[in-house]
């Protein structure tokens, strides 16, 4: 018989007279040292400290090997890393990076890795309050306060200004989250053609204050007032001054929430759906830009605006409106588009669609970088609430990218890069790690392309996280 032995070394030929070998022999080595910079960027804003701090921990603390920032900690930065599932964890708990932005570098039982993995990982993400959907209640110690998170989102966005803006933007929008299983509330969506989850975004620019997780058996605006009330309640607590505008598509143009806008000072701009009766108003622009579309002899689209003011609907709206409309003739037929708005009638109908209205499709991007880049969309879980947690850990994992593009990558040709681009060129470094009695020495290879980035990013962070 065949004697089986483990190959030690691989020959990959000669090039210019050198042989190339490959073996496993180079000790502790990472492919991602530069996630330092996202513990540093952490530091800075104190995301896994105050984040840590809306779990309960139940557990006997003179027994267990991982206190819940542990937990928090590798859970947030394996995400930000590529590592979006909890299984990932069963390999990335020996990575020597991790541990050391774990602050533990050690397990005090031989068994065990210095951070935990998917089993420990299981229990922070399901709390007592599903009952025994997976597990007896026993076995369900940490939990978590919702209210606490949701309140987080909006202090780091308050936190990120050191004065008051004069007016900010809030945009509001759903989307589609598929799941394929049996997961608490799926149902069927005809428009997105799957069963999903429909989770409500709220974004200030890049800035993320709420990603609330819904069935979809619910309208897209379902919630969005309470949204809005709580959201804007926390802001005018610490900037009473500052004007604030609701942007969102025709799906949130709901009388409700346009109601408690007006009755509270805040303004909105908002989609609105065409009908028979707003296309009729506008009969004599269309015409207009249709003769404009004509005579130009391009495929150029040619564009009228128009405001109908103190517009009534026939039974939706408990109050006349401001509307914008925009007659557009393109590619051979006519386009109209409509928006409801409080904002006073001195801004032009044009500024108000184009550069007002119009810049709200920069939402898409950031809800694309939440889901692709930061596995929002990853809810398998049984429970909605476990489902909800996933959601908020993918969200805090955004945040704190966002904070080291915003802190760190400020001025460098970076600062506008993506989730995914600054996890590609930043902290996938390889990295072989030496310990010795008095120091941990990381040491990143020599040809890596983005020094200078890093360097930068370091030294703001670094700044950022010193003491006043």
């Amino acid at each position: 018989m065949r004697t089986e032995c483990n190959q030690d070394s691989f020959d990959f030929g000669r090039v210019e007279g050198h042989k190339i070998v490959a073996s496993f022999d180079g000790g502790e080595i990472t492919s991602d040292a530069g996630a330092l910079l996202l513990g540093a960027a952490g530091q800075a804003i104190r995301l896994i400290e105050r984040f840590a701090g809306c779990f309960s921990d139940g557990r006997d603390q003179g027994r267990i090997e991982h206190a819940v920032e542990t937990l928090v900690v590798q859970r947030v930065i394996g995400i930000a890393l590529g590592y979006e599932d909890l299984n990932d964890h069963d390999q990335l708990r020996h990575d020597p990076v991790m541990a050391v932005l774990a602050g533990k570098l050690e397990a005090r039982r031989k068994q065990c890795a210095p951070v935990a993995g998917k089993s420990t990982l299981n229990r922070l993400e399901h709390s007592p309050a599903e009952g025994a959907v997976l597990a007896p209640r026993r076995y369900h110690k940490i939990t978590h306060d919702g209210a606490a998170i949701e309140r987080l989102f909006v202090d780091f966005y308050i936190d990120a200004y050191r004065e008051p803006p004069e007016f900010i933007i809030l945009d509001f929008d759903a989307t589609h989250d598929p799941i394929h299983g049996l997961q608490e509330g799926h149902h069927f969506h005809g428009y997105y053609d799957c069963h999903c989850y429909l989770p409500l975004y709220v974004f200030a620019g890049r800035h993320l204050l709420a990603a609330k997780l819904r069935t979809s058996d619910k309208d897209g605006a379902d919630g969005a007032r309470e949204e809005l009330a709580r959201i804007v309640g926390q802001i005018r607590e610490r900037w009473p001054a500052v004007r604030i505008v609701v942007r969102a598509d025709s799906g949130f143009a709901r009388d409700d929430l346009m109601t408690w806008c007006e009755d509270n000072g805040v303004d909105y701009i908002l989609g609105l759906a065409k009908n028979p009766r707003l296309v009729k108003a506008i009969r004599r622009e269309m015409t207009l830009a249709r003769r404009a579309s004509r005579r130009s002899g391009t495929a150029a689209p040619a564009r009228r605006f128009k405001i109908l003011e103190d517009w009534q609907t026939h039974d939706s709206w408990s109050r006349a409106r401001r509307v914008v409309a925009k007659a557009e003739w393109t590619q051979g037929e006519a386009n109209p588009r409509f928006l409801v708005t409080s904002l006073p009638g001195y801004w032009s109908a044009r500024y108000l669609y184009e550069d007002l209205y119009c810049a709200r499709g920069d939402m898409e991007n950031r809800i694309k970088e939440c889901q692709l880049d930061m596995f929002a969309d990853r809810t398998p879980a049984a429970t909605m609430r476990a489902n909800q947690l996933r959601l908020w850990f993918a969200a805090m994992a955004y945040v704190l990218m966002c904070a080291l593009r915003r802190i760190g990558l400020a001025g460098t040709e970076l600062a506008r890069a993506t989730c995914a681009t600054i996890r590609l060129k930043l902290l996938k470094i390889g990295a072989q790690v030496r310990r010795s009695v008095r120091r941990i020495k990381i040491a990143m290879g020599s040809a890596y392309p983005f020094q200078a980035v890093f360097a930068k990013a370091y030294a703001r962070l670094r700044t950022a996280a010193a003491p006043a």
